[in-house]
């Protein structure tokens, strides 16, 4: 089978459209028809080097679409059935998922090498092996992923409005939901608002934060915050950091999350300072694997009980928690539509990635040709 897809051919390199050659499902394999697929700002970091992946590497890891045929042994899913898919596969039966911490599954170990977990790959071109990235390739119309890597959802739900559910919000919903335990009348400071920053806002709304403050340096993006439930808006750390401490009667923060486009020293010590005693900094943002970005002093982390960890996909659950966030937004307790600002071709890709990098969109969703 032929397919169109975007592909990466070295870092800081644009994807180019290619056809290329797609296999048929194995055991334990489904082919997928992707409806819609999400621009998120992680596929960026195969481009500048900061998450280097094997090239080539078929871009995309937030899709939604149909089932088309399957493979030998596949029970989640047939032909037919609408699936969201999840970033992370998750098998249901390592000591992670077993456990109930699907985001951490031993299948996710090789998702920058692009190819599936018996290590050979369904995307070819020219007697070259292209992989495909989280094991999925959703800037592709079609692909072959393991059944892992599918959650099926409701046939009603628009399937161009729930792939953001494959990635980004769950990853900032759950940053503050699951990740930072935020509860009723704590104070939360949120440290950039992009596809995942602006569901951690729509996280800690949720939980009952009374103050939700928001840094970005774009207006855009803290304008649409201020929509999404955020009660204060700055441009700098700075000015955040003077405000939670009026609001607080110098107790601060309780929590700080992290989900800047790229990781960095100066925001990891801007969130621990800005938290109180007991406070909790979470990093869900990524940058580069080399830099060493958490340089905060161990005394004062002591002696305040201060905890600074991270997240994967907002430490939620594939498998319950891509359908439970679905339910909530078709009852009206979780936006969807309003996150997307625009939507591309495939052909459009780039122009989707510059105009996230220049701040014009909040998400950017790929309609794949009916």
């Amino acid at each position: 089978m032929k397919t169109k897809a975007a592909v990466l051919f070295d870092t800081n390199k644009p994807f180019e459209i290619i056809e290329l050659d797609l296999d048929d499902p194995g055991p334990g394999e489904v082919l997928i028809k992707y409806t819609a697929a999400g621009l998120c700002h992680s596929d960026l970091h195969l481009s500048d080097g900061s998450l280097p992946p094997r090239f080539p590497i078929v871009g995309g890891h937030e899709g939604a679409g149909v089932i088309e045929a399957v493979g030998e042994g596949v029970t989640k899913v047939e032909p037919g059935d609408h699936v969201v898919c999840s970033f992370i596969p998750n098998c249901g039966v390592c000591r992670y998922c077993s456990t109930g911490r699907q985001s951490l599954c031993d299948m996710g170990a090789t998702i920058l090498d692009g190819h599936m977990p018996d290590g050979t790959f369904r995307f070819h071109s020219g007697g070259e092996d292209f992989g495909a990235m989280c094991m999925l390739g959703t800037f592709s119309e079609r692909s072959v992923i393991s059944q892992h890597s599918v959650v099926k959802v409701d046939d009603w739900l628009p399937l161009d409005k729930a792939v953001l559910v494959g990635c980004g919000v769950p990853s900032g919903w759950g940053t503050s939901v699951y990740a930072g335990g935020v509860r009723q009348g704590d104070t939360v400071v949120i440290y950039g608002i992009g596809g995942l920053g602006i569901n951690a806002v729509q996280g800690a709304v949720h939980s009952g934060a009374r103050h939700v403050v928001v840094v970005d340096p774009v207006q855009f993006k803290r304008d649409e915050a201020l929509k999404f439930g955020a009660t204060h808006a700055f441009a700098s750390a700075a000015e955040a950091h003077a405000e939670v401490e009026k609001l607080t009667w110098g107790q601060m923060a309780d929590q700080a999350l992290i989900l800047v486009g790229t990781l960095e020293e100066e925001v990891v010590s801007s969130a621990f300072d800005v938290i109180g005693k007991g406070g909790t900094v979470v990093i869900t943002g990524m940058g580069s694997m080399t830099d060493k970005t958490v340089q905060v002093n161990g005394t004062m982390m002591a002696l305040f009980g201060k905890t600074i960890k991270g997240t994967l996909f907002g430490s939620a659950n594939p498998q319950y928690d891509i359908v439970k966030l679905l339910r909530l937004y078709d009852e009206g307790k979780l936006k969807l539509d309003e996150l997307i600002t625009t939507t591309y071709t495939l052909d459009e890709v780039n122009q989707g990635y510059q105009d996230l990098q220049d701040g014009k969109i909040m998400r950017g969703v790929i309609i794949h040709d009916s």
